[in-house]
């Protein structure tokens, strides 16, 4: 039987290398890589039948990269390898269309299972999250508690920069838009947030866990 064939990311080398041993025994490892926008490139050259990436990463995050990858192939597999034991996480992961969410901690136990799972067409959740995560997915269908669902891509690719600490006109050069262009995302997102300036958005960035300082 052929081995299935794995793409990585992750930026932190020591835990891709430490991935890289657990996982090549069994898996053919195409290839390593440390952010977002490497992850989307590869995906669409090698083709892997599962990526396992880290929720946080430079360039693109995971659910960034998810939403590009999935514009083009609808049916890509993505096994999250995470930090985060969080069922909001989880859940952003799941609802991005994520067949994994697998906890760092449990990764020796639990993330061949969660490829082979993925591979097959099934979800797997870490044991760490699964029960916080069945009550999550208990409260009232259609609606969200949390907000950072309600950005666009484009909003979310902005607002990473911003917590990076770019200017409107870096951010417009970076992503080959206009600044009054990222001017208009910015307050969009203060309308959809209520937030009334630029370190506040940054705040929320942070606090609701989607970048990291």
């Amino acid at each position: 039987m052929d081995r299935l064939r794995l793409l990585l990311a992750d930026d932190h080398r020591i835990v891709a290398e430490g991935l890289r041993l657990l996982l090549e025994d069994e898996f053919e490892l195409l290839a390593v890589v440390e952010d977002g926008r490497a992850l989307v490139d590869a995906a669409k050259t090698l083709d892997p039948d599962v990526i396992i990436a880290d929720m946080t990463m430079p360039e693109l995050n995971g659910l960034e990269a998810l939403e590009k990858l999935k514009e083009k192939n609808p049916e890509v597999r993505v096994v999250f390898l995470t930090m985060h034991q969080n069922a909001l996480y989880a859940r952003r992961a799941l609802d991005a269309g994520a067949r994994g969410y697998v906890a760092k901690s449990s990764a020796a136990e639990e993330l061949v299972l969660a490829v082979r799972a993925a591979a097959a067409g099934r979800t797997f959740v870490s044991s760490a999250i699964a029960a916080d995560l069945k009550s999550d997915l208990r409260g009232e269908p259609g609606k969200s508690s949390d907000p950072a669902r309600s950005l666009t891509l484009r909003q979310r690719e902005i607002l990473r920069l911003l917590v990076d600490g770019l200017s409107a006109k870096q951010i417009a050069r970076q992503l080959e838009i206009s600044p009054r262009t990222v001017e208009f995302h910015k307050y969009s997102m203060m309308q959809t947030l209520d937030i009334s300036n630029t370190a506040g958005l940054i705040r929320f960035a942070v606090e609701s866990g989607l970048y990291e300082i």
